[in-house]
Protein backbone atom coordinates (compact mmCIF):
# COMPACT_ATOMS: atom_id res chain seq x y z
CA UNK A 1 0.00 0.00 0.00
CA UNK A 2 1.57 3.54 -1.14
CA UNK A 3 1.57 6.29 1.62
CA UNK A 4 2.42 9.99 1.11
CA UNK A 5 5.34 10.99 0.10
CA UNK A 6 5.98 7.31 -2.07
CA UNK A 7 7.54 7.78 -5.37
CA UNK A 8 4.81 6.79 -8.02
CA UNK A 9 2.32 8.90 -5.43
CA UNK A 10 -0.59 9.88 -7.22
CA UNK A 11 -3.51 12.21 -6.36
CA UNK A 12 -6.29 10.21 -5.33
CA UNK A 13 -10.13 11.64 -6.93
CA UNK A 14 -12.42 12.00 -4.31
CA UNK A 15 -16.27 12.48 -5.41
CA UNK A 16 -18.04 15.62 -4.46
CA UNK A 17 -20.40 13.18 -2.21
CA UNK A 18 -17.36 12.11 -0.33
CA UNK A 19 -15.85 15.37 0.09
CA UNK A 20 -19.22 17.00 1.63
CA UNK A 21 -19.26 13.59 3.69
CA UNK A 22 -15.79 13.99 5.20
CA UNK A 23 -16.32 17.64 5.55
CA UNK A 24 -19.51 16.99 7.51
CA UNK A 25 -17.81 14.48 9.63
CA UNK A 26 -15.05 16.87 10.52
CA UNK A 27 -17.51 19.59 11.57
CA UNK A 28 -19.18 16.73 13.76
CA UNK A 29 -15.57 16.01 15.64
CA UNK A 30 -14.86 19.33 15.92
CA UNK A 31 -18.44 20.16 17.16
CA UNK A 32 -18.44 17.37 20.08
CA UNK A 33 -17.76 17.84 22.92
CA UNK A 34 -15.02 15.72 24.46
CA UNK A 35 -16.03 13.90 27.98
CA UNK A 36 -14.38 12.29 30.40
CA UNK A 37 -16.01 9.25 31.49
CA UNK A 38 -14.85 7.57 35.18
CA UNK A 39 -15.25 3.92 36.45
CA UNK A 40 -18.94 4.16 37.76
CA UNK A 41 -19.84 5.57 34.31
CA UNK A 42 -20.42 9.30 35.75
CA UNK A 43 -19.45 11.94 32.75
CA UNK A 44 -18.00 15.53 32.90
CA UNK A 45 -17.72 17.45 29.58
CA UNK A 46 -14.06 19.00 29.19
CA UNK A 47 -13.25 22.32 27.75
CA UNK A 48 -11.46 22.14 24.01
CA UNK A 49 -8.19 23.38 26.14
CA UNK A 50 -7.84 20.95 28.66
CA UNK A 51 -8.89 18.14 26.13
CA UNK A 52 -6.27 19.67 23.87
CA UNK A 53 -3.68 19.21 26.70
CA UNK A 54 -4.54 16.03 27.41
CA UNK A 55 -4.15 14.67 24.21
CA UNK A 56 -0.41 16.36 24.30
CA UNK A 57 -0.07 14.77 27.11
CA UNK A 58 -0.91 11.34 26.06
CA UNK A 59 1.46 12.02 23.06
CA UNK A 60 4.17 12.77 25.03
CA UNK A 61 3.67 10.05 27.52
CA UNK A 62 3.21 7.43 24.49
CA UNK A 63 6.55 8.52 22.87
CA UNK A 64 8.73 8.24 26.35
CA UNK A 65 8.90 11.52 27.07
CA UNK A 66 8.79 12.57 30.95
CA UNK A 67 6.08 15.04 31.87
CA UNK A 68 5.68 16.85 35.20
CA UNK A 69 2.71 18.63 36.36
CA UNK A 70 3.40 21.75 38.47
CA UNK A 71 1.10 24.14 40.07
CA UNK A 72 2.39 28.24 39.37
CA UNK A 73 2.06 28.73 42.76
CA UNK A 74 4.14 25.55 43.69
CA UNK A 75 7.40 26.37 45.94
CA UNK A 76 10.80 24.70 45.29
CA UNK A 77 13.86 24.46 47.56
CA UNK A 78 17.13 25.80 46.00
CA UNK A 79 17.76 21.65 45.40
CA UNK A 80 14.86 21.63 43.94
CA UNK A 81 14.97 24.35 41.91
CA UNK A 82 18.54 23.62 40.56
CA UNK A 83 17.69 20.01 39.74
CA UNK A 84 14.75 21.15 37.59
CA UNK A 85 17.44 23.78 35.77
CA UNK A 86 20.21 21.19 35.45
CA UNK A 87 22.80 23.26 37.57
CA UNK A 88 24.34 23.17 40.62
CA UNK A 89 22.68 24.70 43.66
CA UNK A 90 25.92 26.66 44.24
CA UNK A 91 25.33 28.21 40.82
CA UNK A 92 21.22 28.85 41.46
CA UNK A 93 22.71 30.30 44.34
CA UNK A 94 24.61 32.69 42.33
CA UNK A 95 21.71 33.43 40.15
CA UNK A 96 19.22 34.35 43.10
CA UNK A 97 21.99 36.46 45.12
CA UNK A 98 22.17 38.50 41.13
CA UNK A 99 18.72 39.03 41.23
CA UNK A 100 18.08 36.86 38.14
CA UNK A 101 15.89 34.34 39.74
CA UNK A 102 12.88 36.08 42.59
CA UNK A 103 13.26 34.15 45.67
CA UNK A 104 11.38 34.41 48.87
CA UNK A 105 12.26 33.57 52.38
CA UNK A 106 10.83 31.08 54.72
CA UNK A 107 12.75 31.43 57.64
CA UNK A 108 16.15 31.14 56.80
CA UNK A 109 15.53 29.30 54.17
CA UNK A 110 15.55 30.22 50.21
CA UNK A 111 12.11 29.30 48.47
CA UNK A 112 11.23 29.69 44.51
CA UNK A 113 7.93 29.96 42.63
CA UNK A 114 7.94 27.00 40.41
CA UNK A 115 6.72 29.66 37.70
CA UNK A 116 9.81 31.91 38.36
CA UNK A 117 12.14 29.09 38.02
CA UNK A 118 10.13 27.82 34.75
CA UNK A 119 10.33 31.55 33.44
CA UNK A 120 14.29 31.97 33.73
CA UNK A 121 14.49 27.90 32.56
CA UNK A 122 12.61 29.57 29.04
CA UNK A 123 14.81 32.74 29.27
CA UNK A 124 17.84 31.10 29.58
CA UNK A 125 17.04 28.72 26.37
CA UNK A 126 15.96 31.14 24.14
CA UNK A 127 18.96 33.04 24.55
CA UNK A 128 21.15 29.88 23.72
CA UNK A 129 19.24 29.07 21.02
CA UNK A 130 19.27 33.26 19.68
CA UNK A 131 23.25 32.76 20.61
CA UNK A 132 24.04 29.65 18.78
CA UNK A 133 21.75 30.60 15.62
CA UNK A 134 23.93 34.26 15.39
CA UNK A 135 27.12 31.68 15.69
CA UNK A 136 25.47 29.25 12.89
CA UNK A 137 25.01 32.80 11.13
CA UNK A 138 28.31 34.24 11.28
CA UNK A 139 29.92 30.46 10.03
CA UNK A 140 27.99 30.48 7.50
CA UNK A 141 28.49 33.94 5.91
CA UNK A 142 32.55 32.65 6.92
CA UNK A 143 32.16 29.92 4.23
CA UNK A 144 32.84 27.42 7.14
CA UNK A 145 29.92 25.00 5.69
CA UNK A 146 31.55 25.30 2.26
CA UNK A 147 34.24 23.10 3.20
CA UNK A 148 34.17 19.39 3.51
CA UNK A 149 35.25 17.54 6.35
CA UNK A 150 38.80 16.77 5.26
CA UNK A 151 39.46 20.12 3.96
CA UNK A 152 40.50 22.30 7.16
CA UNK A 153 41.17 25.33 5.12
CA UNK A 154 38.67 28.49 3.84
CA UNK A 155 38.70 28.31 0.03
CA UNK A 156 40.21 31.44 -1.50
Amino acid sequence: MAKKGDVGDSPISISPQDQRDIHELYSKLRAAEAKLVGPDGKTQVLPGNLYSFLCQLLADLKDGKSVTILHSEATLTTVEAAKLLGMSRQFLIQEIEKKRIPHHMVGTHRRLYARDVLAYKSNRDAGRRTQLDDLALKEYEEGLYTRGLSDPHPRQ
